[in-house]
């Protein structure tokens, strides 16, 4: 059976877009949530660097892998196994978004 995709469409502050089609685990339980997640978290982000001033993304990526480390301790669940599916689900999306499309607004006078 293969494995189900959740496509997804990031666009920057600056334009660019990336289109990407994410690999879920096969015990996903609504991949519409898992979308609607992904967009309310990177908005959220995009709304606190806007009045927050300067941040560099080495800080923005350490918070949210300090958020991912904390997410997973809270599972009721051995930290072994919830600690491999959270490395486990990064690569794999970090893989995706290798493979994804990108497309950016067009520069520069004609």
């Amino acid at each position: 059976m293969a494995m189900k995709k959740l496509p997804y469409r990031a666009r920057t502050q600056t334009g660019d877009i990336f289109d990407i089609e994410f690999p879920l685990h096969e015990d996903t339980g609504d991949a519409v949530r898992v979308g609607q997640l992904i967009s309310i978290i990177l908005e959220s982000i995009d709304r606190d660097l806007g009045v927050g001033g300067d941040m560099n993304n080495g800080d923005v990526l350490q918070s949210l892998a300090m958020v991912m480390a904390i997410r997973t301790g809270m599972i009721y669940a051995p930290r072994d196994m919830t600690g491999k599916l959270a490395k486990d689900l990064l690569a794999e999306a970090l893989e995706a978004f290798s493979r994804s499309n990108h497309s950016a607004p067009q520069s520069g006078h004609a």
